[in-house]
């Protein structure tokens, strides 16, 4: 028989199946497992004895007869009425569900003779979405299920292990549910004398274990959302977490007495992870589609099989420090932990020409040099930059789910493309205090390195992960009163035309630095302009991603990135990088055969929902990074910011202020310690103790002498400059050739979840954002939208801000739907007035009708005869129109008599005004004429100036030849009035009485 096989020569469960033990003697005379006593015979195959059953025989050895379990739906009763409720947020709760267990059985256990078991891997993927903590006294016991509840695995993680230590027993077996219950019965059986087997939480996933001073803790995700879906496979947003300690009750309450323990726990806790951290079970999104694509198709073309994802290597593995001990315990990690990112994640669904096109935005953050603004600046010298972020932009179209396209062929669907940008600080050694109270510290220079080491470091770096090019857009200001980000300039300047004499022809950085700041500050530039030219040039020489099969699609692989900076990588930097891909997704529309060229204007749906994406983007990295929102949005760059805006501003900027000054070390030691940046060890200073965290983010200056100093020259590796080509579609070899879908890619469970019931509110596909949700920029000034009107849309009735409106404004009408024709606005037209937008604020609600007296529905003008059969007492329905009506207007538009005679004095009050042509008097009826007559001859003799006054007025004229030298002769003189009342103590300004 096989090592690796777990079923033995008679087809049955085997022996090592997870159970405990209900006292540490008996424990100690078994292994982990919980082994029992090896049946040999046929009569011990039918009764077990009783004495087997105390010491909790393993399942394998004694399962339940199928006749003692009630049958179990594959959906659990609790879960019933929350599919079934429309109003429910997700398709599936926050909270998992529990793995529901009958009672434990107290005959005799039988043996399943006839049972056939699978391992992990022979029937293709098994990833587990949801799973159950149980404890005893001794034990955890992880149960996880895969998406459709019908397939279990088993986890035994030990809790009396020595301090430091981390046992954790891993069961390959995949069971069926009735096969779980019977195990969880028997090992309740096995512990009733220590008081069984208890339900300890219900979590979504595992992100890893860490440990401080003494015990491991598990830290389990225990709350998610849906945010996108990409190919079928959803992402999720974390909601909520528990640090879990693997140690006993009493060991516990020991460990809660170590101060240092306890303020480790605490410091963990300042890092908020229910914000902007995000997982997926089955897709990586710590890596591009561009780069996913390839590594599957890679794989399939070498007949390799990779059954978890590879995740060793990701720089965007915000848990990696956490996922270090699972990996040395656990052969299948990545089925039990989950990696996740850190940034943003949003998607969006547009109709274009009555084509849907779904928008995801990704940013992910590095973990490496992570960290709060002032404390984390320039590089370190393992080249590595502060707030690097990468953002992916992907534009797909909703006709196909999965990344497969028909045939089928394995990952080459061509409706999926990208486009990856990439920001970071400016790759020097320099600092910015921030220990004062000033809110703009000065910039310091710490290193000057004539080889410019760190900076080669990170743009070799940048050519291993996206190519050739790197398109530098350099943002920071070039004129400044004080030189503060000028002295950057210059420095980042000569590193760029250091760097690139070692480059080869085409393969160059191409280097472009732009004082956007001043240029948003001057009415004679155009910033948007010069963005867009920019962006042109960068979309044209790194091209973008579309997948395909290059036979009956053509696919296309983007060769370098853009790498955009200001100052913080913040307001500008973000501003700029919305630029880039709105010039990207013109090409990406027109690669999916929806536009006909590659230009898409800004008063569009499209930009329109692309730039609230992009400001949600740039907010939440701004927070990460800043502690606060953007300051300068881009509306303050496109100008058409409103006069709120200035406050809100000076707000951000406080709350940045605030942050920096007071927050953000805090903030520094929780991203220190989840990240693995420092870890206790016995002599070493505690983490709060650190005067600097410098070391914990630079090489050890000990190694410096055994490490191999890199070429000045060739500080590049070539391989990195080589141009990336996609992999030829080839279909699986070996023994995957005759494998369907589902064994690479279980996509079809997972979105479309056969086995359950779904409603269409709660299936995130159906209600994901869209460009009816988001007003234009128009609409937010004047309450007039631009927003194109989806079919079948819903308008409220009850529309309280036209009731404060006049009725006679046509701009204030809504429209309401008849429902005999089934007519509605097409994707082009407009809709008039604040009724789209009062109908983004309550969205849920249904159409509303209203009587008409066109029962035949046709399409008739409304004109000044026709009147409503009853009179509207309620303002709102008066306003209220029917779109027949509406439409009818639209084509035949009149005008009330008032109207018109007001319109007629308009156009022809100019010709009432005369010219004024010579020195004659004005004709008598002239309104100026009746207006110089109408004052008195006393009101004009006022109006005579004394000599007092002219003496006055030459004495402000006179000016001495040095104005700004008060002298004791100038004193007495009026000018200098508010001067003498400040040398006598006064204040210069009124002070009024303040009410408190």
């Amino acid at each position: 028989m096989d090592n690796n096989s777990n079923i033995d020569r008679e087809g049955e469960r085997p022996h090592q199946s997870l159970t405990t033990l209900p006292d540490p003697s008996a424990q100690n005379a078994q292994n982990a497992f919980g082994e029992s006593e090896r049946l040999r015979t046929s009569t011990e195959r039918d009764i077990v004895r009783q004495a087997n059953v105390d010491a909790a025989p393993s399942l394998a050895a004694s399962p339940l007869p199928s006749t003692q379990l009630p049958h179990i739906s594959l959906i659990p009763p609790t879960a019933e009425p929350a599919l079934l409720d429309a109003g429910s947020e997700d398709e599936e709760p926050a909270t998992a569900a529990v793995f529901e267990r009958s009672t434990s059985p107290t005959s005799v256990l039988h043996r399943n003779k006839g049972a056939e078991y699978s391992k992990v891997g022979e029937e293709g993927i098994c990833k587990m979405h949801r799973f159950s903590l149980y404890e005893t006294v001794n034990w955890f016991y992880l149960v996880g299920g895969d998406v459709t509840d019908q397939k279990f695995r088993i986890l035994k993680i030990d809790r009396t292990a020595d301090p430091g230590d981390l046992i954790v027993v891993e069961d390959e077996i995949v069971y069926t549910r009735k096969e779980m219950n019977q195990l969880l019965n028997a090992v309740d059986d096995g512990n009733k004398t220590s008081g069984g087997l208890k339900l300890k939480c219900t979590t979504w996933g595992v992100l890893g274990f860490i440990r401080f001073t003494g015990a491991y803790y598990m830290l389990v995700i225990t709350k998610r959302s849906q945010v996108a879906v990409i190919g079928g496979h959803y992402v999720y947003q974390v909601d909520g977490t528990e640090l879990i300690s693997l140690t006993t009750s009493s060991s516990r309450s020991k460990a809660e007495r170590v101060p240092e323990e306890a303020r480790f726990v605490s410091t963990l806790s300042n890092l908020d992870l229910s914000r902007s951290f995000y997982f997926s079970y089955t897709y990586d999104i710590t890596r591009s589609l561009q780069l996913n694509m390839m590594r599957e198709r890679k794989a399939l073309g070498q007949g390799l099989l990779r059954k978890s994802l590879d995740y060793h290597d990701g720089m965007f593995v915000w848990n990696q420090h956490l996922l270090g001990p699972a990996s040395t315990a656990l052969q299948n990690t990545y089925d039990w932990c989950i990696p996740i990112i850190h940034g943003f994640v949003d998607q969006t669904n547009i109709s274009v020409h009555t084509r849907t096109v779904s928008i995801t935005v990704i940013a992910r953050r590095s973990r490496l040099f992570a960290g709060a603004r002032f404390l984390k600046r320039g590089a370190n010298d393992l080249g590595f930059v502060a707030n690097d972020v990468e953002t992916e932009q992907i534009v797909s179209e909703a006709l196909t789910t999965s990344f497969h396209a028909p045939g089928p062929q394995l990952y080459a669907n061509p409706n999926f493309t990208s486009y990856v940008q990439h920001r970071g600080s400016i790759p020097l050694h320099w600092t910015q205090d921030n220990s004062g109270v000033t809110p703009k510290p000065d910039i310091e220079l710490n290193l000057v390195d004539p080889f410019f080491s760190a900076a080669a470091l990170h743009f070799d770096n940048l050519f291993d992960r996206y190519g050739a090019p790197i398109y530098v857009l350099n943002l920071v200001k070039s004129r400044e009163r004080i030189p503060r980000e000028s002295i950057l300039l210059h420095e980042y300047t000569n590193a760029i035309t250091y760097l690139n004499q070692s480059l080869p022809e085409g393969k160059k950085i191409v280097y472009k630095a732009w004082d956007m700041s001043r240029a948003a500050k001057s009415r004679d530039q155009d910033v948007i302009g010069t963005l867009e030219a920019s962006a042109k040039d960068i979309v044209s020489r790194t091209g973008f991603f579309r997948n395909g099969d290059n036979f009956y699609s053509k696919s296309s692989i983007q060769n370098g990135v853009a790498r955009t900076n200001c100052i913080d990588c913040l307001d500008r930097t973000n501003a700029a990088q919305f630029i880039i891909g709105k010039c990207a997704l013109g090409h990406q529309l027109q690669a999916l055969g929806i536009l006909p060229n590659e230009t898409v204007e800004f008063e569009t749906d499209v930009v329109n929902v692309l730039s609230h994406m992009y400001h949600a983007h740039g907010d939440m990295i701004a927070i990460q990074y800043g502690g606060s929102h953007l300051v300068n949005t881009m509306a303050t760059y496109r100008k058409i910011n409103q006069w709120s805006s200035q406050s809100r501003d000076m707000v951000e900027s406080f709350k940045r202020y605030y942050n920096n000054s007071f927050l953000d070390r805090q903030r520094q030691e929780a991203y220190n310690l989840f990240l693995g940046n420092y870890t206790f060890a016995q002599g070493q200073p505690m983490l709060w103790d650190l005067a600097t965290d410098y070391y914990l983010h630079h090489a050890d200056p000990r190694a410096w002498s055994q490490r191999r100093r890199k070429n000045y020259i060739k500080w590049f590796d070539p391989c990195h400059l080589e141009e990336r080509r996609m992999p030829q579609e080839v279909g699986p070899k070996g023994a995957l050739a005759n494998k369907p879908i589902a064994f690479f890619d279980e996509y079809w469970l997972e979105y479309y979840r056969p086995t359950n019931l779904s409603a269409f509110p709660k299936i995130l596909s159906y209600k994901v954002n869209s460009a009816r949700k988001y007003p234009t920029p128009k609409e937010s000034q004047d309450g007039a939208s631009e927003l194109n009107v989806p079919q079948s849309m819903p308008v409220s009735k009850n529309n309280q801000q036209n009731k404060d409106r006049p009725e006679t404004d046509v701009s204030s009408l809504m429209i309401s739907n008849t429902g005999n024709d089934g007519k509605s606005l097409s994707s082009g037209e407009k809709l008039p007035g604040n009724a789209l937008s009062d109908w983004l604020r309550q969205p849920s609600q249904q159409l509303q009708s209203e009587p008409t007296s066109n029962k035949n529905n046709n399409l008739q003008p409304l004109n000044n005869a026709q009147k409503p059969e009853k009179p509207l007492k309620d303002k709102s329905a008066a306003t209220q129109w029917t779109l027949n009506q509406f439409v009818a207007n639209s084509l035949n538009p009149t005008v009330v008599e008032s109207e018109a005679d007001e319109y007629l004095r308009y156009i022809n009050h100019p010709s009432n005004l005369p010219l004024v042509v010579s020195t004659e008097d004005p004709p008598h009826n002239s309104d100026f004429l009746a207006y110089i007559q109408s004052n008195s001859p006393d009101a004009a003799a006022q109006m005579l100036t004394t000599e007092d006054d002219i003496a006055d007025f030459e004495e402000f004229v006179n000016v001495g030849d040095d104005p700004l030298t008060v002298t004791d002769a100038d004193t007495p003189k009026k000018r200098y009035k508010a001067y003498r009342q400040w040398l006598k103590g006064r204040s210069l300004f009124k002070q009024q009485r303040a009410d408190l």
